[in-house]
């Protein structure tokens, strides 16, 4: 493990990080709003650190990066860039002094997970709002492939650094070298960006508006410039238009790239894209029917506001536009399993990912099979392809995992007096970066009355999360340090 090194890469991420504020900077003179010093002054503090890291810890050597250095430099530059991004609000003074909700705003922008402890959102300066949409839209798809793609003079590269960041069990290659990869995620990424935000600019939303529900939908974070998230605007347009796109960014981003070169079949064909839409209908269709006639008088309606409720929970988006938790017992059901299960891999939405839960399944069934017909050798198979039994074996650790830190989590919320069914819809809202849960951070309240100890604990669920466990995790074994 080669402390200088990684602690460069990570220095060099920090600079990547203060480079960006120029963006919501410019809104901020442009509207001459009271963010234009927390702005500067945070920009020079970001840049200064990550400079001096930089000049104090640059290699020495070439050596490729190992796959322990790229595990480190994932986990602790996104930590660095969470903490980074928390500096705007700290000198804006937007949570009255408090750096504990400073974090937990930073964090939940670039682990995408949309949980939000500001009580006035419209109150806040638009540069620091537009600050908060673009950790969003940077963590979305990730800082680290993101520094891969504009950084190449650092000299990183390799699968070790795309293992550990991009989301889901089988990273997808889509050339052999790692920056090019980057970068056509990138360019799929901010073309889906664009086409989004044109929608809402031709249905009336403010510029303003239209870039920052965009960063929140392609990222499937949630982040809103209103206090009623996306039902400020009662229009149906607006609402469909998020549905499409948040949908988009809940599918693997790899076959949105083989379908713009001319391959939309190849959409179809993979197994987990048929599943994440399968659910994504069925799960529609119930609650339309459901809801239909009894909180809502027309079909369409129900469809409406079903269909966006899925697709903001299904990929782990977290708009809202009607209190779900009025709705039937079934339908708050359905809408919490959909917490769990999350979009697809190489998506940006968070949860297990339905390929994960693919596997267990097909996993599940065929132990079945093997009690039926012990000698029969069977291969797991998804998509015609077998699955190695690493990959199994992976992906069982993942969930056991992940199932015992959210039930730990969820009684350390619970012993510090937040009532159960909160603290275990606040664990799995944030450790599966969705947002919004139910109790006392359902569609219509935030995280604000949460403890601070209980706010430290959903920090690191959030990191979990985006990071799929393990990167995070590992940083807490005392062997990954050892030479």
């Amino acid at each position: 493990m080669r402390f200088r090194y990684s602690l460069y890469v990570v220095g060099a991420i920090v600079c990547a990080v203060g480079l960006t504020m120029l963006f919501p900077l410019g809104f901020s003179l442009y509207y001459q709003d009271e963010g234009v010093f927390p702005l500067l002054i945070s920009m020079a503090v970001t840049l200064a650190v990550g400079g001096a890291m930089v000049a104090i810890f640059r290699r020495g050597d070439a050596k490729p990066m190992s796959h322990r250095e790229g595990m480190g430099i994932v986990g602790l530059g996104w930590i660095a860039a969470g903490l980074a991004g928390a500096l705007p609000f700290i000198f804006a003074d937007t949570f009255s002094g408090s750096i504990t909700d400073a974090v937990f705003e930073s964090l939940s922008g670039f682990t995408t997970t949309g949980s939000s402890v500001l009580t006035d959102i419209e109150a806040v300066p638009k540069g620091i709002l537009m600050w908060r949409s673009v950790t969003h839209w940077l963590g979305g798809m990730g800082i680290i492939v993101l520094s891969l793609a504009i950084l190449p003079f650092l000299g990183v590269g390799g699968m070790q650094l795309y293992k550990a960041e991009v989301p889901g069990p089988v990273p997808d290659k889509l050339t052999p070298r790692i920056k090019d990869t980057a970068m056509l995620l990138w360019k799929v990424y901010v073309l889906f960006s664009v086409a989004e935000a044109i929608f809402l600019l031709a249905g009336g939303m403010s510029f303003f508006d239209a870039i920052c529900h965009t960063f929140g939908t392609m990222a499937t974070g949630g982040f809103s410039t209103k206090n009623t998230s996306v039902a400020h605007y009662d229009s149906a347009y607006f609402d469909w238009v998020i549905t499409a796109f948040m949908f988009i960014a809940g599918v693997n981003f790899t076959l949105h790239y083989r379908m713009l070169r001319g391959k939309p079949m190849a959409m179809f064909r993979d197994a987990e894209f048929r599943f994440f839409a399968g659910l994504i209908l069925v799960f529609t269709a119930i609650i339309t029917l459901t809801e239909w006639g009894r909180s809502f008088d027309s079909f369409w309606e129900s469809l409406r506001f079903s269909a966006f409720q899925v697709a903001a929970i299904g990929t782990t988006t977290g708009f809202a536009t009607y209190d779900y938790e009025l709705w039937t017992p079934l339908a708050q059901a359905l809408l919490l399993f959909l917490m769990f299960v999350g979009g697809s891999a190489g998506s940006t939405g968070g949860g297990m990912k339905c390929m994960r839960i693919m596997i267990l399944l097909k996993q599940a069934y065929q132990e079945l099979i093997r009690l039926v017909h012990p000698r029969a050798v069977k291969h797991l198979k998804l998509g015609g392809k077998i699955v190695p039994p690493e990959v199994v074996s992976g992906i069982w650790g993942y969930f056991i995992l992940f199932m015992l830190l959210f039930v730990i989590s969820s009684f350390l919320l619970a012993a510090l007096g937040v009532d159960v069914l909160s603290s275990f819809a606040a664990v799995v809202a944030c450790i599966g970066n969705i947002g919004p849960g139910l109790g006392i951070v359902g569609p219509t309240d935030n995280y604000a009355q949460i403890p601070l100890l209980g706010k430290w604990i959903l920090i690191f669920c959030m990191l979990l999360g985006r990071l799929e466990i393990y990167t995070v995790i590992i940083l807490l074994v005392p062997e990954f340090w050892r030479k």
